[in-house]
């Protein structure tokens, strides 16, 4: 803001002293003898009210000009919103916090697409979704990466069991995620045709869909897995559902833990 601000001046080349997480009186007796000795205005976003007094005490014996930098924002906002404003200290660094949750999550979420990563790996997620191809795995991972839920995905291939692995698993909850045939049929056939591929005989045929959607579901029942028909879900209300089944596991986790 002071730059943009000393830019409107010809030939004034601002020197910035920043002071950060001054959280004590102690603090900010530092900052007004380091103000006292490179004086200048004063800008600062402070929420605490004895440490604004304090500092506003200091700059009037200094004779310096100090300014709250979010004080017309704040106020604007305040009178539109027609609500109080919240002395919470660092509420900012908390939305920080949660915006590198987000970009953690889906870096995860990515790195443990479609099977990738090993058993181990796995471990670190908060859920892991196990579903035939073309169930909307990877999407629903990317939507819940976006809500800090570390997310990720394990195919179920005919001929092979991958998902067997999944049974080892301790911490992440894992869903299995179900659609009806005559759906994925269509939805696997909108696929090839985006691709300009030439159609696989058991990738859309009716009765090895039927076969592999069934083997699905009874996969899913063996082991316990709670499970989610995706086919008149959209990305956002799987995710929904799945953020519900999140909070449930969490909550048996903590009432069994001593």
């Amino acid at each position: 803001m002071a730059k943009a601000v000393t830019a409107r001046f010809d030939g004034v080349i601002p020197i910035e002293h920043i002071y950060a997480l001054v959280r004590s009186e102690k603090q900010m007796e530092r900052v007004l003898q380091e103000v006292e000795a490179a004086p200048g205005v004063v800008l600062h976003t402070l929420v605490d009210r004895h440490l604004r007094e304090q500092l506003e005490d200091g700059c009037r014996r200094l004779d310096m000009p100090q300014i709250g930098a979010l004080d017309p924002l704040v106020g604007a906002m305040s009178r539109y919103l027609g609500a109080a404003l919240s002395t919470r200290v660092g509420a900012q660094h908390a939305l920080d916090h949660d915006y590198f949750n987000r970009i953690a999550a889906l870096d995860f979420a990515m790195a443990h697409d479609d099977g990738q990563g090993t058993t181990e790996q796995l471990e670190g997620a908060d859920v892991v979704l196990c579903g035939v191809s073309r169930t909307s795995k990877t999407p629903t991972c990317i939507y819940l990466a976006h809500r800090g839920i570390r997310a990720a995905n394990v195919p179920l291939v005919p001929g092979q069991e991958d998902g067997e692995r999944l049974t080892r698993l301790k911490n992440p909850l894992v869903v299995g995620l179900t659609v009806s045939p005559d759906r994925l049929i269509q939805i696997r056939r909108n696929r090839i045709d985006n691709l300009n591929a030439s159609q696989s005989s058991s990738y859309t045929d009716q009765d090895a869909v039927r076969d592999e959607t069934i083997k699905a579901k009874r996969a899913f029942a063996r082991r316990g897995w709670p499970t989610i028909d995706v086919t008149r879900r959209s990305v956002e209300e799987t995710a929904a559902a799945i953020t519900n089944l999140l909070s449930e596991h969490r909550n048996q986790k903590i009432g069994t833990s001593w």
